[in-house]
């Protein structure tokens, strides 16, 4: 099979880096083809082409922070955090068979259900926002400043 993959850690690379490999190391042994974009602090490197994605037969998100996941809009997607992809790598993978395999649009992780880092006690739906609204960003409002 083929999948896509992003890894995403807010305090810099080197997690997000270490996930990434992970998962590619662990693909490649399992038999399935994997291209991962890493995003850190310093922006995101190996970004996943249109073609990449339009290939992958499932889709696979492991981050602390908020990564937009509308390109992968139709296909099977796997959440997790980084944590998951360094340290249950197996579990992300076979997470993602499974749903390319079946009908399910969107999977997951169990830690990415009970865990809530933020310690506010939100929903989901609010850890998924965690970055903020766009159109509040120091750049959204200097060019609305300077326009």
């Amino acid at each position: 099979m083929k999948f896509v993959a992003v890894t995403s850690c807010p305090t810099g690379i080197a997690h997000s880096q270490m996930a990434a490999e992970n998962l590619e190391q662990t693909a490649t042994e399992m038999g399935h083809d994997i291209s991962v974009e890493v995003q850190g602090a310093m922006g995101a490197e190996n970004e996943l082409s249109a073609e990449d994605i339009e290939a992958a037969d499932a889709a696979i998100v492991a981050a602390d922070t908020a990564v937009d996941t509308a390109r992968f809009e139709g296909m099977p997607l796997v959440k997790g955090t980084v944590k998951d992809a360094v340290n249950d790598v197996e579990s992300l993978l076979n997470q993602a068979i499974e749903a390319a395999d079946g009908d399910a649009e969107t999977v997951a992780t169990d830690t990415t259900e009970s865990t809530d880092d933020s310690g506010d006690g939100g929903s989901g739906e609010e850890r998924e926002r965690r970055g903020g609204d766009r159109s509040k960003s120091l750049g959204a409002r200097l060019k609305r400043l300077f326009s």
